[in-house]
């Protein structure tokens, strides 16, 4: 029997317990070894799937490399751990066992030599894997230098193409980690994923050579062009909209409303277009003052007897929209919005995944500047697209940036760059921004008659359902005026334990749903304003149910100069009356303005109205078909897209300009009959009338007092010197920069300018100095965005 002394067994149980928390650390490294060879080396072996980025055979061979250093560290560790365990044994070996064949045999049969053995077997496996995988890793970099053309040695080329490539790669170099949606599109901070995001996501740099561009990026498919025709059905619309806000609500009431005179309006203007054939649109409508991030002030005073003009507008601008056959996407939220633009991940600094679905989109000025942080350089790209809903209109002195900030004109909401026809109001404030307006409601020749059967000759009602337009300084002197001849009834909201402020003898009916508006708008004999607030749609829904308008004219005028509610909008416009367009464009019997701090006047102007009756009026261009018509002709003939060389009014430029003369026997231009040059325009070019206004004229004013209005686009025919020889203007000296106010004629020193910027063309200001070169045009009766031919 073979016995093991005392000591033998003592260094064994030792040499155990000094190994076992060891041992345990040795397999945790090999199982962690085991583990990352399987996730690290595993996609060596693979294909790659036809979903993935173009960049992730980059990726996976700089994650191998990375895999090989780890392994070769391993190995490493490994062998410094057999190196250090091979030292302690012996040290314990030379110590305390016997020099005999038993201690021998303990040496060679004992747990540690075992675990030593095993270790150095874990070391040489490590080894030999960071060896083949060294060699799998130097042939798949020798296959794509040669299939991608040395890829991982990119240098920035130098192409007088792409003059900013090289700066653009310095920026990335410093800033790439700014944003993370570079490393969605596959940077990862070497040369070569600079360049070929710079080339195939944005456009500052060339192609690579060596890459496959239809492989990587498809050529995207053209939208969908189908047919349109109209809607009469506006359900399916309702559904579009949504829910879960007030505003959304309040606009869904008023389409259903309003569809009863929605479909024959549209089969009115089906049969005036003959069977044109009309595309599809894809549209997107994003109303950006609704969603939360920009306060959605509007909802929460929907019941509260807020402003709800523009809510208004936009129910019908969704309406004209649908009926007119263009498939919707409608957005109140930047979630939604995002999913629709197909907006990459990150910041917002990275331009979109996919082209742009879209044709038009319609936002307002909150969701145009949530758009540009969500766009990136796509903003820019797509910018000829957009249709901005502009409540008081933006005119060109402020839109153009550059202009803007060097002469005062920067505002919160201008500065955009656009064509200004781009910008739609509510109003025709400026010919320099597109019309799009609201609709009211028609009455037919039964509904009037009873409206006129029907009123009280002594019942006002007050303009206004906000508690603070009663506040206004004045008021009580021309109301108790008004309450010595009529019964006054107010509208205004209030909560049951705080009654508004108003005269004990004013009748306030509270918030009335619209209906019930209507019914009292029918019975009353006059409409009254306050003064506030500015051009609503109020004012036209009183006219249109027989109402009298009576307002206070200002004097001096409103404007961003001297009034807090104008200040910091994008317009210089002077306003001489709560509401403009009715003193201008309906004017008497319906609209009286009159100054309420002369009493004298006021009270004449009562008794007058008390004597008269009016019928109910609706000008054409606020009923349905009216605003069915304006935005059809803008969505057939309205494209920002088109280029300057391929525009037909500037394809030849200098023969287009000869082309206009004098009119026989008058002291304007006009478009010659026999000249076919331009056909293709729209406005069509017959409309124009080239007219030298007086100084301190705006062109707006200059075109009206002629009974015609000013087109912009029409300006190009009058920016030429040939334009002024023609009008009999002899200029001594002639010079061509960036004014709001050129093309101009200074009589002082007999100077001629020339516009330099064609996107600040403006029908808006006036300066003493300057006669003002101004393009007028045609117009339809009640339809003054449109010219005669312009349908």
């Amino acid at each position: 029997m073979i016995t093991v002394n005392s000591d033998g067994k003592i260094m064994v149980r030792r040499c155990l317990v000094t190994l076992r928390p060891f041992r345990l650390f040795v397999l945790g490294i090999g199982f962690f070894t085991l583990c990352f060879l399987m996730t690290s080396l595993g996609g060596q072996f693979s294909a790659r799937r036809l979903g993935d980025s173009p960049f992730t055979v980059h990726t996976e061979v700089i994650g191998a490399l990375e895999s090989r250093v780890v392994l070769r560290k391993m190995s490493d560790l490994l062998e410094l751990m057999v190196k250090r365990m091979d030292t302690m044994v012996r040290l314990e070996n030379g110590s305390d066992l016997h020099r005999g064949d038993e201690g021998h045999a303990v040496d060679r049969f004992s747990p540690g030599a075992k675990l030593m053995e095993k270790i150095q077997a874990i070391a040489q496996n490590v080894s030999d894997i960071a060896m083949k995988v060294d060699q799998i890793l130097h042939n798949s970099v020798l296959h794509n230098k040669v299939s991608e053309g040395q890829r991982d040695q990119c240098e920035v080329p130098n192409d007088p193409k792409y003059p900013d490539c090289s700066g653009k790669v310095e920026w990335m170099h410093a800033r790439w980690t700014s944003d993370p949606c570079y490393a969605f599109f596959g940077v990862d901070g070497t040369e070569c994923s600079f360049l070929i995001y710079l080339s195939e996501v944005e456009w500052f740099c060339p192609p690579m050579p060596w890459r496959n561009q239809t492989a990587v990026f498809p050529p995207p498919k053209s939208l969908p062009k189908g047919q349109a025709a109209f809607r009469s059905n506006l359900s399916h619309l309702l559904e579009l909209i949504g829910s879960g806000k007030e505003s959304l609500i309040f606009m869904k009431r008023r389409i259903k409303q309003l569809e009863a005179h929605w479909a024959p309006a549209a089969r009115r203007l089906e049969a005036k277009l003959k069977g044109a054939r009309r595309d599809q649109k894809q549209i997107l409508i994003h109303i950006g003052f609704l969603t939360e991030e920009s306060g959605d002030v509007f909802s929460p005073r929907v019941l509260k007897g807020g402003p709800l003009g523009e809510m208004v507008q936009w129910a019908d601008i969704l309406a004209v929209l649908f009926i007119l056959g263009h498939n919707l996407k409608i957005t109140v939220s930047l979630k939604e919005l995002q999913s629709n633009l197909g907006v990459p991940p990150g910041r917002g600094n990275c331009p979109l995944t996919v082209p742009l679905p879209f044709d038009l989109i319609y936002t307002d000025y909150h969701g145009l500047q949530q758009m540009k942080q969500h766009m990136g350089l796509s903003f820019k790209k797509y910018r000829c697209r957009f249709r901005v809903i502009d409540t008081f209109g933006t005119e060109p002195a402020y839109n153009h940036e550059e202009y803007a900030t060097l002469h005062g004109y920067r505002t919160n909401w201008g500065y955009w760059n656009f064509n200004p026809k781009q910008f739609m109001t509510m109003f025709p404030h400026t010919p320099d921004n597109s019309f799009m307006g609201f609709v009211s409601e028609e009455l037919n020749s039964t509904e009037k008659q009873f409206i006129k059967n029907n009123k009280d000759s002594n019942m006002a009602v007050v303009y206004g359902k906000e508690a603070s337009i009663w506040k206004l300084q004045g008021k009580e002197k021309f109301l108790r005026i008004l309450n010595k001849y009529m019964e006054i009834h107010g509208t205004v909201y209030y909560e049951t334990q705080r009654p508004p402020e108003v005269p004990a003898f004013v009748k306030n009916h509270g918030l009335l749903p619209q209906q019930e508006f209507q019914q009292l708008l029918r019975k009353a004999k006059l409409f009254i304003g306050f003064g506030f607030p500015y051009e609503g749609p109020a004012p036209l829904e009183a006219i249109a149910n027989g109402c009298v308008f009576l307002q206070s004219r200002f004097s001096p005028p409103h404007s961003s100069l001297n009034h807090e509610f104008f200040r910091g909008k994008p317009t210089s416009r002077e306003v001489f009356s709560q509401h403009p367009y009715a003193e201008n464009f309906i004017g008497k019997p319906h609209v009286w303005t009159v100054d309420y701090n002369n009493s004298e006047e006021f009270e004449a102007a009562i008794k007058a109205i008390m004597r008269i009756q009016v019928d109910p009026y609706l000008p054409y261009e606020y009923t349905c078909e009216g605003m069915l018509e304006r935005i059809y002709a803008y969505i057939q003939h309205q494209d920002f897209c088109i280029t300057t060389e391929s525009s037909p009014l500037v394809a030849s430029p200098q023969p287009a300009r000869a082309l206009s003369a004098l009119a026989p026997n008058a002291p304007h231009l006009v478009w010659p009959h026999n000249a076919s040059l331009g056909s293709e325009a729209w406005p069509p070019v017959h409309s124009f009338q080239g007219w030298l206004a007086e100084t301190g004229r705006t062109c707006t004013d200059a075109c009206l007092d002629r009974g015609l209005i000013c087109e912009p686009s029409f300006f190009f025919f009058l920016n030429t010197q040939d334009a002024f020889l023609k009008l009999n203007v002899s200029c001594d000296r002639t010079e061509s920069e960036m004014n709001h106010l050129y093309p101009a004629f200074a009589q002082l020193g007999r100077e001629c300018y020339l516009q330099k910027e064609p996107i600040l063309y403006s029908c808006a200001g006036s300066n003493t100095k300057y006669h003002r070169l101004c393009p007028c045009r045609d117009f339809q009766k009640g339809q003054v965005a449109l010219c005669q031919d312009c349908l």
